[in-house]
C-alpha cells in the first residue's frame, strides 16, 4: 500500500520520526518521506546524519495552517506526531499545549483533506484517558477534534493511535537514569510504586502501520503492552549497567498519575479485540438527541478500564529482557 507513495511526518525530527525513517528509508516503500518541523537545527542534524535524497525537509509549524498546507501537496499518507508532550511544561503553559496539540491537529487534518490525502494517523497518549493534566487534556481534545473531522471527510480517512511510555524516547525517564548513572549522580524517582506501560519505538511504529492498514474513519487503536513500576525499572537499569546507584524519591511532579490508562472503561465496553491491539470505533451518532436517551446501552459493571496497574506486570528480570532489546543497552 506504500509503494511509490509520499509520506509526511509532522514533528518528524523527534524519536518517532527517526524510527519511521529507520523502518522505511532503505526499502521500496515510499518514494519520498517529508519531515515537517519547526526546529531547523534538528533538521540539519538529521540531514547530515542520513544524507539521503529520499528525505525532503520542510520548516514550518502545525500552528501555521499555510506552512502545513504547503508541505501537504501530493502527499498520500500522514503521520501526525507533532505535539507538546512534556507534562510539567504543559502544566505551566496550557494554552501553548492547546495551540499545538488541538489547533495544530485541526490544521493538519484540514490541510490533508484539502489535498485529498489518503490517510492521516494522529498520535495520542495514554494521558488522554481520564486526563488530569494539561498535556493529557489537550491530547484528549485532540482526539475529539480528529474524530469530529473524520465524520465529515470523503477522500481522507483520519484515525488515531494511543500508546503509553515509549522506552528510551527523547525526554523520557530511561535516558535520564542513564545520564545520572554516567555522571555518578543519585537516581531521582518520583514514586517507586508508580506504574507505566512499556513500549519500544518499533512497537509504536507497528501500531501506526496497523492503523494505516485496518483503520476506518475515527477509529482509535491501542497497543496491548506490559507495564512495570518505576522502582523496578530503575533497579533493572542499575543491574544491566552493573552499578549500585543511590535512589532518591523526590515525589510526584505536577500533573502526574500513580498509573496510566490506555483504554477507559467506557471505551472498553465497545472495544474490538484484534490480537495485539484494541480497536475503539468512533461514536458516529449525530445530534439527534433521541438516540442518546432511547437507544442507549446497558452498563456492564464487570468491565473495567485497561491501565498500567491491571495489565501484565513485568518484574525486574522481565524489564531487563525488554531493555536489552533497546539500542541504548546493546551499545
Amino acid at each position: 500500500m506504500f509503494e511509490n507513495k509520499v509520506l509526511l511526518i509532522t514533528g518528524g525530527t523527534g524519536s518517532f520520526g527517526s524510527a519511521v525513517l529507520n523502518r522505511f528509508l532503505h526499502t521500496d516503500h515510499f518514494k519520498e518521506i517529508r519531515i515537517f518541523s519547526r526546529d531547523e537545527k534538528k533538521q540539519d542534524d538529521m540531514r547530515n546524519f542520513y544524507k539521503n535524497d529520499k528525505i525532503k525537509y520542510f520548516i514550518g509549524d502545525v500552528r501555521d495552517y499555510n506552512s502545513i498546507q504547503y508541505a501537504m501537496h501530493d502527499v498520500d499518507y500522514v503521520f501526525h506526531a507533532a505535539a507538546l508532550k512534556q507534562v510539567p511544561s504543559c502544566e505551566f503553559f496550557p494554552m501553548q499545549a492547546v495551540k499545538t496539540n488541538v489547533e495544530g491537529t485541526q490544521n493538519v487534518i484540514r490541510a490533508a483533506a484539502s489535498n485529498k490525502v489518503n490517510k492521516v494517523i494522529c498520535l495520542s497518549t495514554d494521558k488522554a484517558a481520564y486526563p488530569i493534566n494539561a498535556m493529557g487534556i489537550s491530547k484528549a481534545m485532540m482526539e475529539k477534534v480528529a474524530i469530529a473531522e473524520a465524520r465529515n471527510l470523503t477522500h481522507t480517512t483520519v484515525c488515531l493511535t494511543r500508546y503509553g511510555n515509549v522506552m528510551a524516547s527523547r525526554g523520557s525517564v530511561i535516558p535520564l537514569f542513564l545520564s545520572q548513572i554516567k555522571k555518578g549522580e543519585v537516581l531521582t524517582i518520583t514514586d517507586p510504586h508508580m506504574t507505566r506501560f512499556l513500549m519500544s519505538l518499533e512497537e509504536a511504529v507497528e501500531l501506526v502501520l496497523f492503523a494505516f492498514e485496518h483503520g476506518n474513519p475515527g477509529d482509535l487503536f491501542v497497543n496491548k503492552a506490559p507495564a512495570a513500576t518505576i522502582g523496578d525499572l530503575a533497579e533493572a537499569i542499575c543491574q544491566l549497567k552493573n552499578v549500585k546507584s543511590e535512589i532518591k524519591v523526590i515525589g510526584t511532579r505536577h500533573g502526574e498519575k500513580l498509573y496510566e490508562t490506555l483504554c477507559t472503561r467506557e471505551e472498553m465496553m465497545k472495544a474490538e479485540d484484534m490480537g495485539d491491539f484494541y480497536r475503539i470505533p468512533s461514536d458516529n451518532r449525530d445530534l439527534n438527541y433521541a438516540k442518546y436517551f432511547s437507544e442507549g446501552k446497558e452498563i456492564q459493571p464487570e468491565i473495567e478500564d485497561y491501565n498500567s496497574h491491571n495489565t501484565k506486570r513485568e518484574d525486574v528480570e522481565g524489564v531487563k529482557v525488554l531493555l536489552k532489546k533497546l539500542e541504548l543497552f546493546q551499545e
